[in-house]
């Protein structure tokens, strides 16, 4: 469903407002705030203390929460809705193994990416040693337009679809690298369409440069990417463009023969 789209259906009879502010409270738990009161996540989702205090209570009384002395927290059940999606998308684990050797060959990590939103999010991950001080896990979100992931993945919108992005994306400055305009990330999406690979460096977070490359489906349609993260301080871009990069266009040439044959 397009933003454009989404935003319509929330105004519908269709719409369940209660379960938005469900999901919106259990997202409000993050590594930084693993733990909340009512109060805290109250303000962090701008609902009223009442209503949080329901909701809360009702994960916990389903098992996806737990409480003590008012503070509550997340449990691993509720590691559940996100295997739900995982156990439907067999493509993710055919891809596991073909990224392990790419892990393997390079000693960087490796993830897969889909576009949720304005967001670039993790649905694979093949981890190293951690080089950002963000924490990247399965289901970890970051913003498209400053990732190689993202690059990749609105470089393939179709016209309409990349138009209705740029009217929700917002541009943060979050380094001196960082683009942060409509017309310098349509001049840059371009380059990755011909060349058929994106390249970021550091343009979310110092130190943090990568690379990546689409993954196909059966009808040649971009269903996801996948990257290679490294330390700008320990792997030059001549490097990564001319020892990584290569493999990993065969790597996600690899996953996208795995999924076609997957749907055969």
């Amino acid at each position: 469903m397009s933003m454009e789209e989404s935003v319509k259906f929330k105004k519908s009879q269709d719409f369940i407002q209660s379960l938005e502010k469900g999901l919106n409270i259990i997202k409000a738990f993050s590594e930084e705030t693993s733990t909340l009161t009512v109060s805290e996540a109250a303000k962090v989702t701008g609902y009223s203390r009442p209503t949080v205090r329901r909701f809360l209570l009702t994960l916990e009384n389903l098992g996806y929460a737990e409480s003590r002395n008012g503070i509550f927290s997340l449990t691993a059940y509720t590691l559940t809705l996100g295997y739900a999606y995982l156990s439907t998308q067999n493509i993710w684990n055919i891809a596991h193994p073909i990224m392990r050797n790419f892990v393997k060959q390079t000693g960087e990590s490796s993830s897969i990416g889909v576009l949720e939103g304005t967001d670039v999010m993790y649905v694979a991950r093949v981890p190293t040693k951690r080089i950002m001080t963000i924490n990247l896990n399965v289901g970890s979100r970051l913003p498209a337009n400053s990732t190689s992931m993202g690059h990749v993945l609105l470089a393939h919108l179709s016209e309409e679809e990349l138009n209705k992005y740029l009217d929700y994306a917002t541009f943060e400055d979050h380094t001196k690298n960082s683009i942060t305009t409509k017309e310098g990330l349509l001049e840059e999406l371009k380059r990755v369409r011909e060349r058929g690979w994106a390249s970021v460096d550091q343009q979310l977070e110092e130190g943090l440069r990568s690379v990546a490359a689409p993954i196909r489906n059966a009808e040649g349609k971009v269903i996801a990417a996948i990257n290679c993260s490294t330390h700008a301080g320990r792997i030059n871009k001549d490097k990564l463009l001319n020892e990584y990069l290569p493999l990993l266009l065969d790597t996600a040439e690899k996953i996208s023969d795995s999924v076609k044959y997957s749907h055969n």
